[in-house]
């Protein structure tokens, strides 16, 4: 089995925002179905794009980009913009339900996915599942607000640039938090490498 390559992060931040940029402009230009429609190839795109250079898929975005599908194709087929508008609630309510699940089961999910970048205390990650789970809750919250309460392009612009900033501010608030619990364990890389 061959090993991940690393890719360029300028190259894997246009792959993630690229999908959402084209469904962005495409829903000012032509309207939100054929947004949607131009939102399902470039994530099909960036997800294989991604695996080209990579050879691997990560987690995250092959289970967004399933959602984009099968939540895109239901907006498409039934022609209602109510299946793209309540995908980010059901993703991110998702989310939370499967880090509370491994929670009662004693099992940090988050812990699984993120060990590799960063080596915690029990402790640090069981904070850091609870503060995940709160944030995904407060996103699904706040997509329904915006999607029931403001016309379709302020919810496009809501998704694209508002979620994106909001995940970003909230990952860099977690850092005191992860600088705290830090393992002992863990390695320093020190000078150079």
């Amino acid at each position: 089995m061959s090993q991940a390559k690393p890719i360029n992060h300028w190259l894997k931040l246009a792959l993630e925002m690229g999908p959402l940029l084209i469904f962005f402009f495409g829903n000012s230009r032509f309207g939100l179905f054929p947004a949607t429609m131009a939102f399902m190839v470039a994530t099909v795109t960036a997800l294989a794009v991604s695996y080209t250079l990579t050879r691997t898929i990560p987690v995250m975005p092959l289970v967004g980009g399933v959602f984009v599908l099968f939540f895109g194709g239901l907006t498409l087929y039934l022609e209602d913009e109510l299946f793209i508008k309540i995908k980010p609630t059901i993703v991110n309510l998702c989310f939370a339900a499967i880090l509370l699940v491994g929670l009662m089961m004693n099992r940090l999910f988050i812990k699984i996915v993120m060990e590799a970048a960063i080596q915690l205390t029990d402790r640090g990650w069981l904070i850091l599942t609870r503060a995940w789970i709160g944030f995904f809750v407060v996103l699904a919250v706040l997509n329904e607000i915006v999607w029931r309460n403001f016309s379709t392009d302020t919810w496009v612009s809501f998704k694209v640039f508002g979620i994106m900033p909001l995940t970003l501010v909230f990952s860099f608030a977690l850092i005191p938090v992860i600088m705290k619990h830090q393992s002992p364990a863990a390695p320093d890389p020190g000078p150079g490498n």
